[in-house]
């Protein structure tokens, strides 16, 4: 009786030691069921991505947003209906762009392989395959993601970092996807490239304590530049640089602004408050780029695994703004 009963739950165990081994994200998933899939996705970024370059921050950003709430299930793409507001249509997530980039690229997955490769792996590699084909850094993206079922604004507000975070805020928000201190200095770097809209710092020029005032620890001569740019608090529509002179180019530029009190956000600001991460700061200013790329790269090799579904969880949907019916 004993025994019987010890080896079903050694056979109970193995078979639950199998369903994990199974269930993990592997490089080269789609190798036997969609051999072209990497390949699809790669070729379709090279193709267009010169077209629009400043869309790789885009990209990454949207493979970010995806992440933090969720994890990486694609639960930012999902559209709203009429009984739920979506992660998309939250106010963290209405500059989001690249959806009709990602459908695209999705509906030439479909049509060489109908119902096999997730929405949240197609985000997951074009992030990557987008900052590679402008210039910057690689990392390895393991597939095998599949697709979440549920997106709620709610949660886009709760777990995305605030621009006007402090760093213990962002400490948080990160150890809330597997990601510590190192990422978030790490992850920060992305905002050497791409753009912002006004409305995401105007209080740092504005109204910073709520009886309008300057961030005081926003250079003068730089916050002087915003203003000119971000003629009013409620502007909604100007965009500037969030690494000024550098926006295409990935690299250590971001940094080296952060530490003269040019960074634009409030959140990025945050960095320098933290010795630990402070030093970091000066210990990637002095190393090579290529230091910085490899470090860049594991971090986002990181957050990709965040509270990924894998096996039998979630689905794989046809059309990524919908769950399948």
């Amino acid at each position: 009786m004993g025994s019987t009963r010890f080896s079903g739950i050694l056979v109970s165990c193995l078979l639950v030691i199998i369903g994990l081994s199974e269930a993990q994200l592997q490089l080269g998933f789609y190798a036997k069921n969609c051999p072209n899939a990497e390949k699809i996705v790669k070729d379709y970024v090279g193709e267009h991505i010169h077209n629009a370059p400043s869309l790789a921050a885009a990209l990454l950003r949207l493979h970010f947003h995806d992440c933090f709430v969720r994890g990486c299930d694609a639960s930012v793409l999902l559209n709203s209906t009429s009984s739920n507001q979506a992660e998309k249509d939250a106010p963290p997530n209405l500059s989001l762009r690249g959806f009709d980039f990602i459908d695209r690229i999705k509906s030439r997955l479909e049509a060489q392989c109908p119902g096999i490769v997730s929405c949240a792996d197609v985000v997951a590699l074009v992030a990557r395959d987008s900052i590679v084909a402008t210039g910057g850094p690689t990392w390895k993206v393991p597939t095998g993601r599949r697709d979440g079922m549920i997106a709620r604004g709610a949660e886009a507000i709760a777990n995305l970092p605030p621009s006007t975070s402090n760093f213990s805020n962002l400490q948080s928000l990160f150890a809330n996807v597997g990601l510590d201190w190192k990422d978030l200095v790490l992850l920060s770097g992305a905002h050497t490239i791409g753009i912002s809209h006004c409305s995401s710092f105007s209080n740092r020029l504005y109204n910073f304590t709520g009886v309008g005032d300057q961030d005081p620890d926003l250079k003068t001569e730089y916050a002087a530049k915003l203003k000119a740019k971000c003629k009013t608090p409620t502007d909604t529509t100007t965009f500037v640089e969030m690494d000024p002179g550098s926006v295409r180019t990935f690299d250590l530029s971001y940094y080296t602004h952060l530490l003269k009190r040019r960074g634009l956000f409030q959140s990025d600001a945050a960095l320098k408050t933290s010795p630990t991460a402070y030093n970091y700061i000066n210990q990637l200013l002095k190393g090579p780029l290529q230091n910085f790329f490899y470090e860049f790269g594991k971090s986002m090799e990181k957050m990709g695994r965040a509270n990924v579904k894998t096996g039998s969880a979630g689905e794989i949907r046809k059309q990524c703004s919908v769950v399948n019916s």
